[in-house]
């Protein structure tokens, strides 16, 4: 839907997509304040239709995506690199790997939810000439 073909109606849209009041809005597109009338503009159907449109179009444009903070990190990165500085290189680092996690690449230890037990039985010789066990398997284990 193309602009309102009433410049005031067009700016009173905007307002109230920006998430202005309707008393306000109205004073802002160049109307005298007046509740009630800032009240019927705001029912009339093209005000309406754009206020929607507006929206759905502010709304389209905040959507962030796992691939487009990628984009941004790696860009990041990128421009550190390129000043060759260790502070610089220690941000570069950062972003790289805040993208490698973001991407599953890296997984923090505390993320690790491994339950698996293993419980190992040292035995103790008192006799210096007795023979080591040839393989892991000799060992006594319990689970």
């Amino acid at each position: 839907m193309p602009a309102l073909s009433n410049p005031k109606h067009e700016r009173f849209a905007l307002a109230l997509a920006k998430g202005k009041g309707q008393a306000e809005a109205y004073a802002d597109a160049g109307y005298k304040p007046s509740e009630p009338n800032a009240s019927r503009l705001t029912r009339n159907d093209k005000v309406q239709a754009r206020v929607s449109e507006l929206q759905e179009r502010a709304a389209d444009k905040a959507v962030i995506t796992v691939a487009t903070i990628t984009e941004r990190l790696l860009a990041i990165a990128k421009k550190a690199e390129g000043k060759n500085e260790a502070p610089m290189l220690q941000v570069a680092r950062a972003s790289l790997m805040d993208a490698a996690k973001l991407n599953g690449l890296v997984i923090d230890k505390a993320d690790n939810t491994n339950s698996a037990v293993l419980t190992v039985s040292y035995v103790t010789r008192s006799d210096a000439d007795a023979p080591v066990p040839a393989s892991p398997e000799d060992y006594e284990t319990a689970e």
